[in-house]
């Protein structure tokens, strides 16, 4: 049985990095993937730090196949609806997500593995985020009402152990940039029916409008994913990282469709900046792509 890497639920964390990077020029996928699955060695989980590590869905399958989901594809092209609303694709070759309890051991942690990596990759993309007020996103609503717990996530989030990429799990990375003077100028009971929820306690409205993010997003309908949204920013450009695993990706891009489709009135007053998929290996995996 193959277990998935446990950063991945370890929930808690009050300071998280993401960095995506994309291989040098002349650097050969099976290198980047040695290089980076080499980082799950103990000097990178020193000082309480959580370390996930993923590939761009066509990279990995071209290192291994016989462990590469069926249909698994990477973000390669932007998603639009009828409306004018597009999330764009902006996909890279692998991501690293580390988690801690502090921001200077984050800080210290990625700069190691960034240069343990420095002669195979660059960082295309970097973010940093920590929790806000608890569990509430910057919109000031609880954020992942409806996420399963630990003890359901992995039946959610987990390739099952007899389908390839077992133990492994589809990750969603995107970044939201809210426009807050245009949310905050929402009277609460505006915000709600946009959300789909009450503001202090999360409960769903019974009579939420169908282009509300709730509606639009329905993991009734779509299917159940496991979540780790973060805030990221400063106070003058702020938003959301979506951080959403599913052992289907179809769910994911299901929900994305639905979003631009509907359109989610969400999206009036945030708008995604990145798109990227990415398959996250089981521990097992890694292990044997690093040669350990």
């Amino acid at each position: 049985m193959r277990n998935p890497q446990p950063g991945i639920f370890a929930l808690g964390t009050a300071s998280h990095a993401y960095l995506e990077l994309d291989a040098l020029p002349a650097v050969a996928p099976a290198e980047l993937v040695r290089a980076v699955a080499s980082l799950r060695e103990p000097r990178t989980t020193m000082g309480g730090v959580n370390l996930v590590a993923g590939f761009g869905p066509e990279l990995w399958r071209e290192v291994a196949p016989e462990d590469a989901p069926e249909g698994l594809v990477g973000f390669n092209g932007p998603i639009s609806g009828e409306s004018a609303l597009e999330m764009p694709a902006t996909q890279h070759d692998a991501v690293l997500w580390l988690s801690g309890s502090a921001y200077d051991v984050i800080f210290e942690t990625s700069r190691l593995a960034i240069g343990e990596l420095a002669e195979v990759a660059a960082v295309a993309e970097e973010t940093s985020s920590w929790p806000y007020r608890h569990d509430r996103d910057l919109t000031g609503f609880i954020d992942g009402t409806e996420n399963p717990s630990l003890v359901e996530a992995s039946d959610v989030a987990v390739i099952g152990e007899d389908e390839p990429g077992s133990g492994g799990t589809v990750l969603l990375l995107q970044k939201w940039a809210h426009d807050a003077n245009e949310w905050e100028s929402l009277p609460d009971a505006d915000q709600e029916l946009v959300i789909g929820r009450r503001k202090v306690d999360s409960v769903e409205l019974d009579d939420k409008p169908s282009d509300s993010h709730v509606a639009s997003t329905d993991q009734d309908r779509l299917g159940k994913i496991f979540r780790r949204n973060m805030p990221y920013g400063t106070v003058t450009d702020h938003g959301t990282m979506f951080v959403g695993f599913s052992a289907d990706q179809q769910i994911l891009a299901s929900m994305l469709e639905s979003m631009v489709s509907t359109p989610d009135a969400l999206m009036r007053y945030t708008h995604p900046l990145t798109g990227a998929y990415y398959f996250i290996p089981s521990v097992e995996s890694l292990r044997r792509e690093s040669g350990s």
